[in-house]
Parts: C-alpha cells; sequence; structure tokens
C-alpha cells in the first residue's frame, strides 16, 4: 500500500457513512457501478411469484436484488415460507420484508448454504429466487441430495463497462459479474490490492489476475469495507 493519500475503487456504491469512515483514515473512495440489476416482470414470471405466494414453501434467496424483486410483487401478503438465504445485507432484506420469524437459516456462501438446506430443511423441493447470472452451486449440491430446485429468474444482471484511468491502491468487489466486467475492459499493476466479499468473488479474481486477494471475512458490504479499512490502515502504519 501507498504511504501517502489511499485511493480505493469500489464497483458498487457505498452508504455514505462507509466512505466517510475510510476518508477519516486517509482512503479516499471512488464509486462506480461495473453492474446493474433490472427486475423481470414479465407475466410470466409475475404469475410465478403470485403462485408461490399462496403456498407453504421453503425458500431460498442468495442475492439482495431477489429479494427487492419478490418483494416489489408482495404488497401486503405474507407467504407462509421458511426461507434461507446468505450474506448480511440478504438477511437483513428478508427480515424486513418477510419478517425475522420466516427465516430458517443462513451461511456465508451459497455452497454452505445448501449443504445447511440439505442437513436441516425436511423438504423434497425448493424455489430458488435468483438471477439470470446465477452461480450453480446451490442448485447442483441440492440436486445431488434429491432435493427439486424450481428457479425462479427475477432479476437481470447487466454489465456497465468503465475503462479507469487512474491507477488504485485497492478495489473492492462485490460479486463475480462486477469482477467480469471489470477485467473486461481494464488490467491492473502488481501492487493494487483485491478485496473480494466472499470466496466464490475471490475465485472470479483468479481467473484474471494473481494480484493479492483480501476475502471478507464475513459476509456483507459493511464488513468487506471495513476490514479494507483495517488492512489498509495496518499497511501504512508498517511501511512508517
Amino acid at each position: 500500500m501507498q504511504q501517502n493519500k489511499i485511493s480505493i475503487l469500489s464497483t458498487r456504491p457505498l452508504n455514505n457513512s462507509l466512505v466517510a469512515d475510510a476518508k477519516v483514515a486517509g482512503i479516499f473512495i471512488d464509486e462506480l457501478s461495473f453492474i446493474e440489476t433490472e427486475p423481470i416482470q414479465t407475466i410470466e414470471v409475475l404469475q410465478e411469484i403470485e403462485k408461490s405466494f399462496l403456498q407453504v414453501e421453503t425458500v431460498v434467496f442468495t442475492s439482495m436484488n431477489a429479494v427487492e424483486a419478490v418483494a416489489k410483487v408482495k404488497g401486503e401478503q405474507q407467504p407462509d415460507w421458511k426461507i434461507y438465504c446468505i450474506g448480511n445485507t440478504t438477511k437483513l432484506l428478508v427480515k424486513k420484508y418477510f419478517g425475522e420469524d420466516s427465516i430458517a437459516g443462513t451461511a456465508n456462501s451459497a455452497a454452505e448454504l445448501a449443504e445447511r438446506i440439505v442437513e436441516e430443511a425436511d423438504t423434497e423441493k425448493i424455489i430458488f429466487f435468483c438471477g439470470d447470472q446465477r452461480r450453480a452451486e446451490l442448485p447442483e449440491i441440492l440436486h445431488n441430495n434429491k432435493i427439486d430446485v424450481n428457479e425462479i429468474i427475477v432479476y437481470h444482471t447487466i454489465t456497465v463497462p468503465h475503462k479507469i484511468e487512474k491507477e488504485y491502491s485497492g478495489i473492492l468487489f462485490f460479486s463475480p459479474s462486477a469482477v467480469e466486467s471489470f477485467f473486461n475492459t481494464n488490467k491492473i499493476n502488481e501492487q493494487t490490492i483485491l478485496f473480494a466479499i466472499g470466496n466464490t468473488t475471490a475465485a472470479e479474481i483468479k481467473r484474471y489476475t494473481n494480484n493479492t486477494t483480501v476475502i471478507s471475512e464475513e459476509p456483507g458490504k459493511e464488513n468487506l469495507v471495513r476490514q479494507m479499512i483495517e488492512y489498509c490502515t495496518s499497511a501504512t502504519n508498517q511501511n512508517n
């Protein structure tokens, strides 16, 4: 890490409080989204979602975008669901829209969540609300354990590539899709530290570079930002 001003690129918007906390530590964050999401609102998808509201179901969310897309259709309905989800942000949204009592289990990754469903859920089928770029781990593990997965794709992920001219001390990545979008148009120097929200995002980074990659110890974008601040502060102190 550089000893003077530390410049970080976040590949998605952050809460103002996080950016302010970083600035206090001498870390200046630029925010630039490399992906956008768009809810799918075709008649077919809306009918599938509505149908699921009327049934007792075991439901899985691995994305905050999926929760938001389903919640837009829900209105005042309170479906009788047992919900499994990953990450702190996704969990908080599930709690907000469906109630804390609906949460049957959480995990730090899709693969861990699938294993938990296999161990705990007394069901032969689940509904998996997801995006069109979802990872394969969760449905594969469930299929291999004789659990039928009804995938309902509720949002599109759209890449938004940008050419970066500025050199950054570090870059924050929050999804594999953002990693792909970034590296399709950019190269980085060997000193740039990369920060990944989880193992799946880190694995995608390794497809493009061998740069040092720091993986968040806990799920959630706030935890990743705070870990970055701690990492940069520690590295700066060591260099002084």
